[in-house]
């Protein structure tokens, strides 16, 4: 790969009883991007988690990875997968590679944990360590690649949004401190005032599983203009993460970039009840 490449890596936990046809639309899905040569995937299973997969996408380089994103087939692809999925938070690279993972799917080779792994140090030979300017090093992520996957984890949850009423689904992706992103969808309610926003979803669902600090958030929207978010969002942002980076983006990507103070200039907090 180029120096150029995308690499994002997406955490799928897979419901029950729906790994065949997981498994079965993965590897379509595989196939698909290295036909049309995007990059390629490669689809990894947690060894302590038996349903939970993480697909690695190293796409050639950002336009090619945009490509990819508008590409139709691979929409109705990633529909369909997502039917079978029961969470779909998005991971760091470095995190995923820190946990150990077991290669997995019948169209890649499986390490065994048994006999065949190596569990022991076999030493080298003088001469053949790489040492120094020749050591053979990891490309680094960069604050572009670690945007692109926030977006990306957005519009993924997009996909999961319940919006019978309107059809106007949007995702939500917020990262914490530790670089940990929590993903949330809209949730639209008979009692229309009962309706969820992706913001406060994502929101309520990093709290929830004990973050407490957060850095920026992508807001995804089907819509040509950046879609903002709403009042009751913006405050609930303000309250809990203070002034965040707030990404806007559409299907085809970034559309523009805000602080939330700009968006919610004369925040009510803590301060006027203290």
């Amino acid at each position: 790969m180029a120096d150029q490449s995308v690499v994002s890596v997406v955490a799928l936990e897979v419901t029950a009883g729906k790994e065949t046809d997981f498994l079965s639309l993965a590897g379509q899905l595989q196939a698909m991007v290295r036909k049309k040569g995007y990059g390629t995937n490669q689809l990894l299973q947690d060894g302590s988690h038996p349903r939970r997969y993480y697909d690695i996408r190293i796409w050639r380089n950002a336009e090619t990875a945009a490509l990819a994103a508008a590409d139709n087939e691979i929409e109705d692809l990633l529909q369909y997968l997502t039917k079978n999925l029961r969470a779909t938070p998005l991971v760091d690279v470095a995190w995923a590679v820190e946990i150990g993972l077991a290669t997995a799917g019948p169209w890649l080779e499986r390490r065994s944990n048994g006999a065949e792994r190596r569990v022991s140090d076999i030493g080298w030979q003088d001469g053949n360590r790489r040492v120094g300017s020749d050591r053979r090093t990891a490309a680094q992520r960069t604050a572009a690649d670690k945007e692109q996957d926030l977006v990306a984890a957005a519009r993924f949850a997009r996909e999961r949004a319940l919006a019978a009423f309107s059809d106007f689904k949007v995702g939500a992706a917020i990262e914490t401190a530790e670089g940990r992103i929590i993903t949330g969808c809209n949730l639209e309610n008979s009692t229309y005032g009962l309706t969820m926003c992706a913001e406060r979803v994502a929101v309520f669902k990093a709290l929830s599983e004990g973050h407490r600090v957060f850095t920026r958030i992508a807001v995804v929207a089907d819509t040509d203009q950046a879609t903002t978010p709403c009042g009751a969002c913006r405050q609930i942002l303000w309250e809990f993460g203070g002034n965040l980076e707030v990404i806007l983006a559409n299907l085809r990507g970034v559309t523009s970039r805000h602080e939330l103070k700009a968006l919610l200039p004369h925040p009510f907090d803590a301060r006027f009840i203290e």
